[in-house]
């Protein structure tokens, strides 16, 4: 059976854990050295403002229009759901149908504003990608004002303007 440690025993233990582990030695051959000096803010700031150029800058700035667009969008789709009024039965044949075409069509705006949130969310992809503002058709640069007029486009006016023109050539 082991034998209990005394009084004394358990102080020198603790005195043995609490003393340095440096001796005089040790801190002669020991070098300290200085810690890297840290970035702050402003330096760091002015690093990164000095590499993006102004095209990059529009691009940050459609990219927190199009972040406060899905907020306004998700917010306003939060709205009309507790406000889409279930299905009624009116008296009035008219009445009904009145309801019913305004329940259809307050779901049909929902549901664009849903693909709308989809090519948000694929445009703050593009830019986070840096893919944005390239035509997916010809690869060049889509224009400036192009992108802050519709900051979810593809394509650039050009290829739009084809594609347009070629679905009109299809419909009868």
């Amino acid at each position: 059976m082991p034998k209990k440690p005394t009084v004394k025993q358990k102080k020198h233990t603790v005195q043995k854990k609490n003393k340095p582990l440096t001796t005089s030695k040790t801190l002669k051959t020991k070098t300290t050295k200085k810690p890297p000096q840290q970035k702050t803010a402003k330096t760091v700031k002015k690093a990164s403002e000095k590499k993006i150029s102004p095209r990059e800058k529009k691009f940050h700035e459609i990219r927190k229009k199009l972040l406060s667009q899905k907020k306004c969008l998700l917010a306003g789709a939060l709205d009309a759901l507790n406000e889409l009024p279930g299905p009624t039965v009116f008296p009035d044949l008219g009445d009904q149908a009145t309801a019913e075409m305004d329940r259809n069509f307050m779901l049909r705006l929902r549901g664009r504003e849903r693909k709308l949130l989809k090519k948000i969310d694929e445009a703050i992809e593009r830019i986070d990608q840096d893919i944005f503002g390239i035509c997916e058709k010809c690869g060049e640069e889509i224009d400036m004002r192009r992108l802050e007029a519709r900051p979810v486009t593809t394509m650039c006016i050009e290829c739009k303007m084809l594609q347009e023109e070629e679905e009109k050539l299809r419909e009868p």
